[in-house]
């Protein structure tokens, strides 16, 4: 993942100046059916069982998830062809988006999974 939101821009930028910011102290992956670079993941599903999931990294470098996650859906939500991380386990600041490896169809109940360092966010 490379693609930073512009709120991460920012964060990033101030780190750089010598300015404190406000820097995340966990990150949440989210799915949904787009992204956009400035703003980050479009749409991410509601409900049908659909929650983000805390991230843990590691790495130098580049970042790697150090355990699955796990995406459970109790119904369907369409079709999910991206990932983006959020400063919060709802709502909060987009930081980084990608598409997926290949679109998933949801549509009934099941577990989309990331395996142990499939997910990666790179220093470009």
């Amino acid at each position: 993942m490379t693609d930073l939101t512009d709120h991460a821009k920012n964060l990033l930028a101030r780190a750089l100046c010598g300015r404190v910011p406000a820097l995340p102290v966990a990150v949440w992956a989210a799915l949904g059916t787009g992204g956009a670079d400035g703003t980050g993941l479009t749409g991410e599903p509601a409900g049908n069982g659909y929650a983000r999931q805390r991230v843990t990294f590691t790495g130098t470098g580049a970042q790697r998830n150090a355990a699955a996650l796990s995406f459970n859906f109790t119904g369907a939500v369409g079709t999910l062809s991206h990932l983006g991380l959020f400063d919060a386990a709802s709502g909060g600041n987009p930081l980084t988006h990608a598409p997926l490896s290949s679109p998933v169809s949801v549509g009934g109940p099941g577990t989309i999974t990331v395996a142990v360092d499939a997910l990666t966010v790179t220093p470009e």
